[in-house]
């Protein structure tokens, strides 16, 4: 899963070598960490965002039930929870909590507050987004038979709700301050994790200090950390060239990881995975003319994906085609049926003279738009440019429009945009979170597309309960064909991570998922 890229040479078994020497060496305590992040989060709630620039601000404050256990991912171990049982039909999950856990006001963490936290998850009181409701739409009921103890009682199967527990999405909050104000958690930070807040310069950057009081013994390893928003590319990677910053969690394009390997040599490390994360095109189902199909059909029939995906992947984090799971994942679809989808063709030439013969039908042949997009130069700049040129060999006009993250979310969100480039953020290869995106807004906020199709809500609550594997294939592959029929959202291309770091930072954990391993807590500086 994982490539460790170490000197232009490519010693790849001494690295390996050399990796889990350093790997096994007792962490030094000290120091802090300062780090680039490269989009600055339009607010702090956990619950209400899908952009990884939330968690690599706000999660090293906070805990969580469980999470992955990255060196054995996608192994599940606890956070909070010290221990639990799931019933053999899946309908009971019971977890015991640590004790001695606070917040950092010094309140202890019981099961009051786990109960609140996945309350707001599951029904978000007025005013609250969870983009996460319709994930844990499945729970019926939950129960606190003492301060330390909380069980979930599921109304239907879901196969993947041990795994939906660990993500790093569910941060506890107390449920004193949400009881307070359940808003609060947007502007205002008091969890229990390895760090405590320190202080947000909005345009600079996030820090917080090792919180003294913090349940796992030793940890945090660090005094402190900042991150520094570097929303331009060419300034990150002379802050890392220069030392000024010591990683960049997200992810670099091949270019600059080749430019790094050259200017530092065997000082950075980088490495290397497939990605649980791709771009989007996104129709506004509830603007003319994209209420039509064939609109809509025909515009993403127009990408020649296949042929994007050698050009891109030479200048951009973009690699992979796919459906609306992982390529290579246990429930991908396989390339041959993947290529008898509507927009996944590989006669393109063909495809294009359908795409324009749709456009005609609906009485647009010469329809010209505004793309919305977002301003990071990795990829969403040349995604943006490759739709244009792509839309423009079929008489397509699109106009490509670029915003900071906050607006650009905020016009996401609201509805103001006619097409857009969206990302599926996602932290596994478990199928029902990739398609909880997909199913009817009503049901989902974070489908922005605005479509209600309930033929889709169908397949995703049958998948999510099937247990026999090929079934369940079956019926994702039944909902692929829907949602390409329909076009009302489909993948660009899947990402491909790289991340560098200075070889003094040690103890961060590699993972294909840009949003797992972003606590710190166990990430030290060999200086």
């Amino acid at each position: 899963m994982t490539t460790i890229r170490w000197t232009l040479a490519g010693l790849a078994g001494a690295a390996l070598a050399l990796a889990g020497a350093a790997s096994a060496q007792t962490p030094k305590r000290g120091g802090t960490l300062t780090f680039a992040v490269s989009a600055e989060t339009p607010h702090y709630d956990c619950h209400g965002s899908d952009t990884y620039a939330t968690l690599h601000f706000a999660a090293p404050f906070y805990s969580t039930l469980l999470r992955f256990d990255l060196p054995k991912y996608p192994a599940v171990t606890g956070d909070l929870a010290e221990s639990w049982t799931v019933a053999p039909d899946l309908m009971t999950y019971s977890f015991k909590l640590n004790h001695g856990v606070t917040f950092h006001d010094g309140s202890e963490v019981t099961s009051a507050d786990v109960k609140a936290t996945y309350e707001r998850l599951r029904n978000p009181p007025t005013g609250v987004v969870s983009t996460r409701k319709a994930t844990f739409g499945d729970i019926d009921r939950i129960e606190t038979p003492d301060s330390h103890s909380i069980v979930f009682r599921m109304k239907s199967v879901n196969t993947a709700m041990l795994e939906h527990f660990a993500s790093p999405w569910n941060c506890i909050y107390s449920a004193r301050v949400l009881a307070e104000d359940p808003a609060a958690p947007r502007t205002k930070i008091m969890g229990s994790g390895p760090f405590i807040f320190g202080e947000h310069v909005k345009g600079s950057h996030v820090s917080g200090t090792r919180n003294p009081k913090y349940f796992r013994q030793g940890q945090p390893y660090l005094d402190g950390f900042k991150g520094v928003f570097m929303l331009q590319a060419a300034a990150m990677m002379n802050a890392l060239q220069g030392g000024q910053v010591l990683a960049e969690y997200r992810g670099i394009s091949p270019a600059e990881r080749d430019r790094l390997l050259q200017a530092m040599g065997d000082r950075i490390r980088i490495e290397e995975s497939s990605w649980t994360l791709n771009l989007l095109v996104l129709f506004n189902t509830e603007k003319k003319p994209f209420d039509d199909v064939r609109v809509r059909r025909a515009l993403n029939m127009a990408l020649d994906r296949w042929g994007g995906s050698q050009g891109l992947s030479r200048i951009s984090t973009l690699r992979s085609v796919g459906g609306v799971v992982r390529p290579g994942s246990p429930y991908a679809t396989p390339e041959a049926e993947l290529a008898k989808l509507p927009g996944y063709g590989k006669d393109i030439a063909k495809a294009r003279e359908e795409a324009r013969r749709l456009l005609r039908e609906a009485g647009v042949p010469n329809l010209s738009f505004t793309l919305t997009n977002r301003n990071l130069a990795q990829p969403y700049t040349p995604a943006g440019v490759f739709l244009v040129d792509q839309w423009r060999q079929i008489g397509v006009t699109a106009d490509h429009r670029q915003f900071e993250t906050s607006p650009y979310l905020a016009a996401m969100s609201s509805g103001n945009f006619e097409v857009a480039i969206d990302f599926s953020n996602l932290f596994m290869d478990e199928p029902s979170l990739g398609l909880s995106k997909f199913v009817s807004f009503d049901r989902s906020p974070e489908n922005r597309s605005r479509s209600i199709d309930r033929q889709l809500d169908s397949l995703f609550d049958q998948q999510v309960r099937e247990r026999d594997v090929e079934k369940r294939k079956t019926l994702i592959r039944s909902f692929e064909q829907r949602l390409f029929e329909q076009s009302y959202q489909a993948p660009i291309l899947w990402w491909h991570r790289i991340v560098a770091s200075h070889k003094t930072v040690m103890g961060w954990e590699m993972s294909p998922s840009h949003n797992l391993g972003a606590d710190l807590s166990r990430v030290w500086l060999n200086q």
